[in-house]
């Protein structure tokens, strides 16, 4: 059985590599438009499981692995930044704030499926806008959920995280690994 990775993410792709799994990549092509029925959590849980689904029928005898990751504050997502102006927007507004990076995790199997979410709190510095724009400036911010890394330099931004570190980063590996753990 092969471990197949629906996600073009690097940072999942350096996630499993680290943690010394062997995969294939092919990314799942779907719809990530956010329900408006579902809750954040409901959602990020829901796109997860769409993403390992929509290339079962490619891989029906492997393990195929999907994650979606969210930025949580107020009950509103903030995924990756449009441009420097939404950036500003989003940072200003976790500004000094804890929020929470919730991740919805798909893995099916060939006998059986995993659909679960995991997660973890994010508090920022009272930071002024010269660090927020320093920091947008730097161009880290684009393509992430929440517009910051918390692995690069967006680790100047925040004063303090409680859970999986690694879900902030944009996998669960803790939880991933004790389900693949039984079949690779």
């Amino acid at each position: 059985m092969r471990l197949i990775l629906a996600s073009s993410s690097p940072r999942r792709k350096e996630l499993l590599s680290n943690n010394g799994f062997v995969y294939i990549v092919d990314p799942a092509l779907i719809d990530e438009t956010m329900l408006d029925t579902l809750s954040p959590l409901e959602n990020v849980k829901r796109l997860g499981y769409l993403k390992a689904l929509a290339k079962q029928k490619e891989y029906p005898n492997d393990v195929i692995l999907g994650c979606d990751t969210i930025v949580v504050l107020d009950n509103v997502i903030y995924g990756k930044p449009k441009n420097k102006d939404d950036a500003y927007s989003m940072l200003k507004k976790l500004n000094n704030r804890c929020h929470e990076v919730i991740s919805g995790v798909g893995i099916i199997t060939p006998n059986k499926t995993y659909n679960f979410t995991v997660t973890s709190t994010v508090t920022f510095k009272n930071l002024t806008d010269e660090e927020i724009l320093n920091y947008i400036n730097t161009g880290e911010c684009f393509g992430k959920a929440g517009s910051y890394a918390i692995q690069g330099l967006g680790k100047d931004l925040i004063c303090r995280y409680s859970g999986e570190l690694e879900n902030i980063i944009g996998l669960p590996i803790k939880e991933v690994k004790e389900i693949l753990g039984e079949y690779l």
